[in-house]
C-alpha cells in the first residue's frame, strides 16, 4: 500500500520506536519566540543540559512587542523583560535571534516562510499552536508545550505517537471574492473544532493546488482550530518557486537536488487515509463567524443558525447575536488585519485593492499589522501604504498585535472587532471584547462601509487571489 505526504516526511525521521508505542523523532528546525522559550531554557540550566543543536533553531520576538515606536524602549514591563530574556538566552546558547527592529523580525509563522527557513520535507516545531502553518509547504510542523521545547533544546527530538490520517479535498473553481480564509471558514464551520482532534491533515484538489503559497500558508494555520494536529499541502511548483532565492533557500545544484526529493513527497494514489472529506468550491462564498469559536461561521448572507444547546446560546449571549439574525448592516467599529493568518503581502494587496479611492467610515478604527519587516516594507514599497493612509487606515509596525491582544493592541470591552486572525475565542481580543473572523477583503470592506455587507455585492471584478 501506497504512503501518504505525511506518512513520507514522519516516517523519514523515526530515530527509533517502541514497539506498540510512541516514537522518537527527530525534529529538523525548531522555532522560538519570547513567550514559551524562557522556562525551557530556565530548565537546562537547572539541569546543567546544553542546548543539542543551537544550529537548528531560529528566534524571534513578536507575540508581546509593540507596533509602534520600535526604536524606543519597550514600555510593558513585562514584554521589556521577555524581550531581554530572549537576547541573553540567545547570545548565551550561540541561537539566531531577529529581535525587535531587525530586518528580518517578524511573526514566527511568516518570517520563517518568507526567509526560505520553512522547506519540504523538514519536521519544524515552535511553541506556539499556529506552527500549523508551515506544513503548506509539505512540512510537518506542530506547536509544542513548554515542557516539550526543553526536550527539543536537549536533544532535538520528541517523543510522539504518531497521529492518525485525515484528508480534506476541494475541486472546482472558487467564486470571485472568495479567499482562502474563506474556505478554511467553510470547512470548518462544515466539520466543526473537534473533527481533527488526533489527526494530522492533508488538502487536497484543485482549490488548494491553484492557491499561492500565501493562501495555502492561511488554510493550514487554521488546521488546529479543527482540531488537527496539523495541515499539510503537497509541494508543487508554487512551493519551489517560492522558496527559490530566499535568504536561507538552497543554492543552485543543492536547490535541483532538494527539488528532486521534493518532488518525491506527494501522497501515492494508493494510499489510504484514516478519514477522507469532500467538498465543492461551488459551495464556498465569503465567510464570517458569529460565535466564540471558529467552528460558528456562515456564509456572509446566511442568518445565525437556530440551535438549542447550552454552550451555542452562552457564545451569543457573550456576543450579543440572536438565532436567525442576519449580520449584514451590523456597525462594527473595530478593524484588524494582521495575525499569522493573513499578515502577508498578497493580504495587504487584496484590501488595498478594495479600499483604493475608498474613505473609511468615521466610526471605525482600522489596524493593519503586517507580519514582518520585510513585508511592511513591501507595502511601502509597492505604494499600498499611501492608498492606506489616504483612506484614514492606520499602518502600525510587525507583530503579533491584536491577534491576542498580548500587548497594547486591545479591543476595548464589548466592541466588536471583524478580524483576520484566527480565533474568536472569549477576550481573545480584549477582555470582553467580540471578535468576528473573516477574510481581509471582508475586513477592508467592513473598514469602509463602517458596518458588515455582503461583500459579492460590493465588488464587481477582482482579480483571482
Amino acid at each position: 500500500m501506497g504512503k501518504t505526504l505525511f506518512d513520507k516526511v514522519w516516517d523519514a525521521h523515526v530515530v527509533d520506536s517502541i514497539t506498540n508505542g510512541p516514537q522518537i523523532l527527530y525534529i529538523d528546525k525548531h522555532l522560538i519566540h519570547e513567550v514559551t522559550s524562557p522556562q525551557a531554557f530556565n530548565e537546562l540550566k537547572a539541569r546543567n543540559i546544553p542546548v543539542l543543536r543551537p544550529d537548528q533553531i531560529v528566534a524571534t520576538a513578536d507575540h508581546n512587542t509593540p507596533t509602534q515606536n520600535q526604536h524606543l524602549p519597550v514600555k510593558d514591563e513585562l514584554s521589556r523583560k521577555q524581550l531581554a530574556q530572549l537576547s541573553e538566552n540567545c547570545k548565551a546558547n550561540n541561537i539566531t535571534l531577529y529581535e525587535l527592529g531587525h530586518k528580518y523580525n517578524g511573526i514566527v509563522h511568516v518570517m520563517a516562510p518568507e526567509l526560505g527557513i520553512t522547506q519540504p520535507g523538514m519536521t519544524m516545531v515552535c511553541g506556539d499552536s499556529h506552527t500549523s502553518t508551515h506544513g503548506a509547504f509539505g512540512a510537518i510542523a506542530f506547536g509544542i508545550g513548554t515542557s516539550q521545547v526543553a526536550q527539543v533544546f536537549a536533544s532535538q527530538c520528541l517523543l510522539l505517537t504518531k497521529p492518525k490520517s485525515l484528508r480534506v479535498t476541494v475541486n472546482g473553481k472558487l467564486k470571485n471574492g472568495v479567499l482562502p480564509k474563506d474556505v478554511i471558514l467553510y470547512i470548518i464551520s462544515k466539520l466543526g473544532t473537534n473533527s481533527g482532534t488526533g489527526y494530522f491533515c492533508e488538502y487536497a484538489g484543485d482549490v488548494f493546488e491553484n492557491m499561492s503559497m500565501e493562501g495555502r500558508m492561511t488554510v493550514c494555520n487554521m488546521s488546529i482550530e479543527m482540531g488537527a494536529r496539523g495541515g499539510m499541502i503537497a509541494p508543487d511548483e508554487t512551493t519551489y518557486d517560492y522558496i527559490k532565492g530566499r535568504e536561507f533557500a538552497p543554492k543552485g545544484s543543492e536547490f535541483d537536488k532538494k527539488v528532486a526529493y521534493w518532488k518525491t513527497l506527494a501522497t501515492d494514489k494508493d494510499a489510504q487515509f484514516d478519514k477522507e472529506y469532500v467538498f465543492d468550491a461551488e459551495d464556498i462564498e465569503p465567510m464570517i463567524t458569529y460565535g466564540t469559536n471558529p467552528g460558528m461561521g456562515i456564509k456572509i448572507s446566511e442568518s445565525i443558525p437556530q440551535e438549542t444547546d447550552a454552550s451555542f446560546k452562552k457564545s451569543l449571549d457573550y456576543m450579543n447575536f440572536q438565532s436567525g439574525e442576519s449580520l449584514i448592516n451590523k456597525p462594527i467599529n473595530y478593524v484588524f488585519i494582521g495575525s499569522c493568518t493573513n499578515s502577508r503581502i498578497e493580504d495587504f494587496r487584496v484590501a488595498a485593492s478594495y479600499i483604493k479611492g475608498k474613505q473609511k467610515a468615521d466610526n471605525v478604527t482600522a489596524w493593519l499589522v503586517p507580519g514582518s519587516k520585510q513585508v511592511e516594507a513591501q507595502i511601502i514599497d509597492e505604494g499600498l501604504k499611501t492608498i492606506f493612509d489616504a483612506a484614514g487606515f492606520e499602518l502600525r509596525q510587525p507583530g503579533c498585535s491584536a491577534c491576542l491582544a498580548m500587548n497594547d493592541d486591545k479591543i476595548p470591552q464589548g466592541e466588536y472587532c471583524v478580524s483576520t486572525s484566527n480565533r474568536n475565542f472569549e477576550g481573545r481580543q480584549g477582555q470582553g471584547a467580540r471578535t468576528i473572523l473573516a477574510s481581509p477583503l471582508v475586513a477592508a470592506a467592513t473598514a469602509v462601509a463602517g458596518k458588515i455587507i455582503d461583500v459579492t455585492k460590493a465588488i464587481e471584478t477582482l482579480e483571482a487571489v
